[in-house]
């Protein structure tokens, strides 16, 4: 199983100028541990150059490629998984052509969605948005942090939280039941990808040790 608990979602609007490769480099250097490649406006050419890029970039390190949409773009390219939402290929048509080669995540914007799709067999959740994000437009409106624990009742896949997650509120959305954030502007648009995310990465291993010790005290005590 994969790490998802800090996953970069790149989007070349938003980084300042710089190109995806220097982008995801400098956030895997500061801890990133999964990476979607989100290509919404180029040709498939294009995203296919761009993808072997990023892809030749992350050989060695253990850090997951996953194509957003496109299933053919993460074949061409021997991605580890493509992240499909509501309005893209279905699943199961997913599964026939890929088998178990690559992991399949789908976008849930409701609980139905969820329970739907880990009864139909998706390997991680992508829960959207959280917030109001301005880095997608069309999406449902905001399920906030009680739509996310509402999911997280439902399902037990591992859920990724996806919308305007910042390093103030990444503490509350892991409570509220995400196993991983989903980041795109608070790293891509920020002035220093790799600060970003080596300050979202301590701030995702203090809450999980926060968490950890409260369990341990609750075990303690009720014993």
């Amino acid at each position: 199983m994969f790490d998802y608990s800090l996953y970069l979602v790149t989007d070349r609007r938003l980084s300042l100028g710089r190109s995806t490769v220097e982008v995801v480099a400098a956030a895997v250097s500061g801890g990133v541990t999964c990476v979607q490649l989100r290509e919404k406006h180029c040709s498939t050419r294009e995203f296919l150059e761009e993808a072997r890029r990023v892809r030749e970039l992350l050989v060695g390190t253990g850090v997951p490629l996953i194509i957003n949409d496109r299933l053919d773009v993460a074949l061409a390219v021997a991605a580890d998984g493509v992240h499909l939402g509501q309005n893209d290929m279905h699943i199961s048509d997913a599964r026939r052509l890929v088998g178990e080669r690559l992991v399949i995540g789908i976008s849930a914007e409701s609980v139905a969605d969820a329970i739907r799709a880990e009864a139909e067999g998706a390997d991680y959740i992508g829960v959207s948005p959280v917030f109001t994000t301005p880095t997608k437009m069309d999406t449902a409106p905001p399920l906030g942090l009680e739509g996310l624990r509402e999911i997280r009742r439902a399902v037990s896949l591992p859920l990724v939280a996806i919308g305007s997650i910042r390093h103030d509120n990444a503490a509350e959305v892991l409570r509220a039941g995400a196993d991983g954030l989903a980041v795109v502007s608070a790293i891509v648009s920020a002035p220093c990808p790799r600060t970003a995310a080596a300050a979202l990465r301590q701030q995702i291993a203090f809450t999980r040790e926060e968490e950890r010790s409260c369990t341990k005290k609750s075990t303690i005590t009720g014993s």
